[in-house]
């Protein structure tokens, strides 16, 4: 139908769009811009021709990590051992 339903309330009006400009071109992909933590979800994808065909695709965005914090572990001196440790949120 040459559109995109987005939900209510969802926020991505915005950030949706085809890939093409004509998506009757036999391409109804969609690009999402800008991704949230809160965009993960079900997405639908319904196209209809001469029948309808529908496929569900399950979007998860997880947040980027935080800079992680290293130390090392142990005397350093040359020729010995010791443990490389780093955390991240």
């Amino acid at each position: 139908d040459h559109h995109v339903n987005y939900g209510s309330g969802s926020g991505l009006q915005d950030r949706v769009a085809f890939v093409q400009n004509d998506p009757s071109q036999y391409d109804a992909s969609i690009r999402l811009a800008d991704l949230q933590v809160s965009d993960t979800g079900t997405y639908q994808c319904r196209v209809k021709k001469n029948t309808v065909a529908v496929h569900e695709v399950i979007v998860t965005v997880e947040e980027k990590p935080a800079p992680p914090q290293c130390w090392a572990e142990g005397e350093v001196i040359e020729g010995s051992s010791i443990v490389l440790r780093c955390y991240s949120r």
